[in-house]
């Protein structure tokens, strides 16, 4: 079984997101989202809200598995299994931080290998930052996020 692993913070899930996941899901028999517990930054949702945000929005994807992990990347892909990483790139400006991330990640385990995909280009300029800023400023997110994400952010807000 080809198992994937798409990690992030999340904070919230965009539509930006769902399309990585999305066409992940396509390629690998399993994607596993797994959100980031990072406890050095400031967060708008909990992980646990995250966790919940990203279970409703790939609700409809029956080989996609939601999680949460602490620590190294890589020592969480070895506990699950998985060997490939999903990454999305929306501009060249990502790639130069990705691919330190994923040379440092082959460095520490030979067999992982990552994943990139480019976003769908209607999605380029989309960031959960950017989708906060909006929602902060009570704009309509709601060409950016799912539904469920865009009234968590009308709570929360």
């Amino acid at each position: 079984m080809r198992i994937a692993v798409c990690p992030g913070s999340f904070d919230p899930v965009t539509y930006g997101h769902l399309d990585i996941i999305h066409r992940g899901a396509k390629i690998f028999d399993k994607v596993i989202v797994a959100v980031l517990i990072n406890s050095k930054k400031e967060s708008l949702f909990t992980v646990e809200e995250r966790v919940e945000l990203l279970r409703q929005a790939t609700a409809d994807l029956p080989n996609v598995e939601v999680d949460s992990f602490n620590g190294l990347l890589i020592d969480y892909m070895r506990k699950r299994q998985a060997k490939v990483l999903i990454r999305g790139l929306r501009a060249v400006s990502d790639f130069e931080y990705e691919m330190q991330v994923a040379s440092i990640n082959k460095k520490l385990d030979d067999d992982v290998e990552t994943f990139f995909m480019m976003t769908s280009n209607q999605y380029s300029y989309l960031s959960s930052s950017i989708v906060k800023e909006v929602a902060r400023f009570k704009a309509s997110v709601s060409d950016l996020v799912p539904p469920v994400v865009e009234q968590a952010l009308r709570t929360k807000f």
